[in-house]
């Protein structure tokens, strides 16, 4: 179980850096106090992460481990490129972080929810989730994900709009590109 915490950790925090996602972080921690965001970031990604892993679980199941291992690096660089080609706010993402709300953990919950069904970390977790154990891929992707998206919105409030976001955007994809070789040797 810890290893599988460790790996989807590692793997989802790489993932979420300069996703969407850490965008509308952000975005909301600049409107609303820092707790009552991440709290809800934290509800929605703990939601959408174990259907995650319910889906990884049921197909990893299903199919041989090699041809599993095979698709999930596939999927590795796959994200990699998705990572290189970058994530930007929408104009509907951006209305949705600038509308009023009665109670915050709500509003970002529901919009964090929307925001990460079929995105690449729920994407990521499913791969992890067919080789790996259950109950550690979600904890883990779950903390790296939110870990990630308060270190967005620490270092955004401190350092305002000088983040070198190709830069992160460039690591995460070659992390992604490792992950992908390491997943094709192990599995061939």
């Amino acid at each position: 179980m810890f290893n599988a915490f460790l790996i989807s950790f590692g793997v989802i925090f790489v993932a979420e850096l300069g996703d969407k996602s850490q965008l509308m972080a952000l975005a909301f921690a600049t409107r609303f106090k820092t707790a009552p965001v991440l709290i809800g970031i934290t509800i929605a990604t703990a939601v959408v992460h174990a259907v995650s892993v319910i889906i990884g679980a049921v197909v990893g199941s299903a199919l041989p481990t090699r041809a599993i291992g095979v698709v999930a690096a596939v999927a590795f660089v796959a994200f990699g490129l998705w990572t290189l080609r970058g994530d930007r706010l929408t104009e509907q993402d951006e209305a949705r972080a600038a509308r009023p709300a009665r109670n915050t953990v709500l509003t970002v919950g529901a919009v964090f929810f929307l925001a990460e069904l079929g995105d690449k970390t729920m994407l990521a977790t499913i791969t992890l989730a067919t080789r790996e154990g259950v109950v550690g891929t979600w904890l883990g992707s779950t903390v790296g994900m939110v870990v990630a998206d308060g270190l967005a919105i620490a270092v955004g409030r401190m350092l305002g709009s000088r983040l070198p976001e190709r830069a992160i955007r460039i690591g995460a994809a070659i992390s992604f590109f490792v992950f992908a070789v390491v997943l094709f040797v192990e599995s061939v």
